[in-house]
C-alpha cells in the first residue's frame, strides 16, 4: 500500500516520500497515528509539484552554489529544544529540523537527504552540519542546540560536564570489604 508520509519515520522514510509499505503497518500503525496519509494519484501530482517549485529555489549553477555556500557558511543556526539537566534531549533535531530552520531564517532550499547527519542531534551543544548545496560545493552550517531560555558557555570553555553516579559493580566484594575493616577495628579478646 503506497502512503506519504507526514513524519520522519526511522527506517521507513522523510516526510513527504511516497513509500510502499505494507497495508496492517499503514492501517494499524501510520494512519491512525498520522504518521501518514493514503498515496492517491492527485497528492502525488501535488507532491511532484511542489518539488518541482522547490527545484526552483535550489542552485542551478555551480557559481549560484557558491553564493548559497557562502551564505551558509556564515548562518549560525538555534533550536531551542527542551532537555534534561545532563544535556539529553527530550526528541531530537533531524536533518529535516535544519533544513527547515534554513528555509525560515534564509529562504534557502536545501534537500535534507544532503544534510550530513549520521544520526539526530540528541544533546545539547554546539555544532557543525555539513550541508551539499551543488556537486562538490558543500558549506558548514554553525548549529546551537541548547535549552530553552538557557545559553551555552563561551566557546573556549569546556562545556561542564555531569558526574555520573558511582555504582558498585560487586556489592559482594563491598560487603566484605566491610566486614574485614570492622573485624580489624575490634580489639581482640
Amino acid at each position: 500500500m503506497e502512503v506519504i508520509l507526514l513524519q520522519d519515520i526511522e527506517k521507513v522514510g522523510l516526510r513527504g516520500e511516497v513509500v510502499d509499505v505494507a497495508r496492517g503497518y499503514a492501517r494499524n500503525f501510520l494512519l491512525p497515528r498520522k504518521l501518514a496519509e493514503t498515496a492517491s494519484p492527485g497528492k502525488v501530482a501535488e507532491i511532484k509539484r511542489r518539488d518541482t517549485e522547490r527545484a526552483k529555489h535550489e542552485a542551478r549553477t555551480v557559481e549560484q552554489a557558491r553564493d548559497i555556500a557562502d551564505t551558509l557558511t556564515k548562518t549560525v543556526l538555534r533550536f531551542e529544544v527542551n532537555a534534561g539537566p545532563s544535556g539529553a534531549l527530550f526528541g531530537s533535531v533531524t536533518a529535516t529540523d535544519v533544513a527547515d530552520e534554513i528555509w525560515r531564517t534564509r529562504k534557502i532550499r536545501v534537500d535534507r537527504r544532503k544534510i550530513a547527519l549520521a544520526e539526530p542531534i540528541k544533546r545539547v551543544g554546539r555544532y557543525e552540519i555539513e550541508v551539499g548545496i551543488l556537486g562538490e560545493v558543500t558549506a558548514t552550517v554553525k548549529t546551537l542546540v541548547v535549552p530553552p531560555g538557557g545559553e551555552l558557555p563561551p566557546e573556549g570553555e569546556p562545556e561542564p560536564e555531569v558526574e555520573a553516579p558511582v555504582v558498585d559493580a560487586e556489592p559482594e566484594a563491598a560487603v566484605e570489604a566491610e566486614a574485614e575493616a570492622q573485624a580489624e577495628a575490634e580489639p581482640e579478646a
